[in-house]
């Protein structure tokens, strides 16, 4: 066993299973191992499935050893944000209001995941039902920011994310439905992919809003989330190949994406793309001015359909749950049905804008978050600054969420301030061999 292998990338994982060097069982109890003795356990895992782990890296050691594994990360273990369903396995998605709450089968896409003998740590905290960019929940736990402990992790894969930046899992499986993937990815100096929306079932998994739920990736690579994204949707991975920025044409965003940034992702954010035009890549700077509509469209379409899938069940128990995330549901009880048609009808045609603006750029440059990580225990008792961060929080990238476009958060080298780039949707294969050319100029 080696503690070298907690901080490597899935592939290299996967790579050195294939190769003899890597023992799947072996493996998975280093990191279990390691789980159990991490401080920040109780704050990161809601709870472990180690008899699954255990006959899951039982089952990819024996195929290791026969010649015939499933796919590149046969044996690799990796964690699951606590809305995925697990057959006799809790999955109460960081709410009291579905304590105890126990399915009878796996989320469809952590059966596929399972079929391509990925192994199945066990599942992560996450902000209640979903419904915030920061990650703090009295609920249940709140998982710390790797670079800053009294800080918050992002949320709302807040567990997700920090299960890999611990080393306590070789990848996680968020959900993203206004930045829940990317958000903790940033902040905590990860790579997290966007899925567009209804590319990856939602079968099996807590909901939140439908409309814009996505499934996808916390990890350390661009290689690591195109093996993930395979292996979620049971299909064969991304062709990366040779990839390059030269030749490449990017659009920064100026509309909306930089109002009220701090200086250091501001700062962030342009190093980065300063490193990508020596690599090659064109960049130009172009304006949505419908953009600015998004506040107001986020309000009536988010809240409206998380009000109304949760109405019943909250309007129930409403003092089991943390009172920001009550008052952000509850904000969509009194959104009109004439109101919530008419953004829909809007949304629409502001997509339709953005798809041909966009069209001539291989992506959509734009911080990931405009904000640092803030700190955890002002967010506990101050509502106003809790209100304030989550939107801002948020603001960058729910943006990729309203468009429908499928998107990707990057490290910048500088802590916790992530680069995203976005792309039209369903083109995640040309999303990935452009951000593999970016990760290598921003290494």
């Amino acid at each position: 066993m080696s503690e070298t292998w907690l901080n490597m990338t899935a592939a290299d994982l996967g790579r050195g299973i294939g190769a003899g060097e890597i023992d799947p069982v072996d493996l998975t109890e280093t990191f279990l191992a390691a789980i159990r003795a991490h401080a920040f356990t109780p704050r990161i895992y809601a709870r472990l499935t180690e008899r699954r782990a255990r006959a899951e890296a039982s089952a990819a050691a024996a195929r290791a050893k026969s010649g015939f594994r499933l796919g590149p990360l046969d044996g690799v273990p990796i964690s699951w944000k606590d809305l995925f369903d697990t057959a006799g396995v809790g999955t109460e998605a960081g709410t009291a209001l579905l304590q105890g709450r126990v399915p009878d089968r796996d989320a469809e896409v952590l059966r596929n995941a399972t079929q391509a003998g990925l192994v199945c740590l066990g599942k992560t905290h996450m902000t209640e039902l979903a419904f915030s960019g920061l990650g703090p929940n009295p609920v249940t736990a709140s998982p710390p920011n790797v670079n800053d402990h009294d800080a918050v992790s992002g949320g709302s894969s807040s567990g997700a994310a920090t299960s890999v930046a611990f080393g306590l899992a070789a990848a996680g499986i968020g959900s993203d439905t206004g930045g829940s993937v990317r958000i903790p990815s940033a902040w905590n100096d990860l790579v997290g992919l966007k899925t567009t929306s209804g590319r990856l079932s939602l079968n099996g998994v807590v909901p939140l809003c439908n409309s814009f739920d996505t499934v996808g990736p916390l990890c350390r690579t661009v290689e690591d989330a195109a093996l993930l994204l395979a292996a979620l949707e049971g299909t064969k991975p991304v062709d990366l190949g040779a990839t390059t920025l030269k030749g490449r044409k990017l659009a920064v965003l100026n509309s909306v994406a930089f109002d009220d940034i701090e200086d250091a992702p501001k700062a962030a954010f342009h190093n980065a793309v300063a490193r990508l035009r020596v690599a090659g890549a064109e960049v130009v700077e172009v304006e949505l001015d419908q953009l600015h509509e998004m506040a107001d469209l986020s309000a009536v379409l988010f809240a409206t359909e998380a009000y109304g899938t949760w109405r019943e069940v909250i309007e129930a128990n409403p003092g089991k749950m943390f009172p920001q995330i009550l008052e952000r549901f509850q904000g969509g009880r009194n959104v009109d049905a004439p109101t919530y048609v008419a953004g829909w009808r809007r949304l629409r045609e502001i997509r339709a804008i953005w798809r041909a603006r966009m069209a001539p750029y291989d992506a959509v440059l734009i911080p990931s978050c405009p904000i640092e990580p803030p700190n955890a225990r002002r967010l506990d008792t101050e509502p106003e600054y809790f209100k304030r961060a989550n939107l801002l929080a948020l603001r960058n990238t729910r943006i990729g969420n309203l468009m429908g476009s499928c998107a990707l958060t990057l490290p910048t080298g500088i802590p916790s301030c992530g680069i995203m780039a976005m792309g039209l949707p369903d083109t995640e294969a040309a999303l990935l061999r452009l951000g593999l050319a970016m990760e290598t100029a921003l290494a």
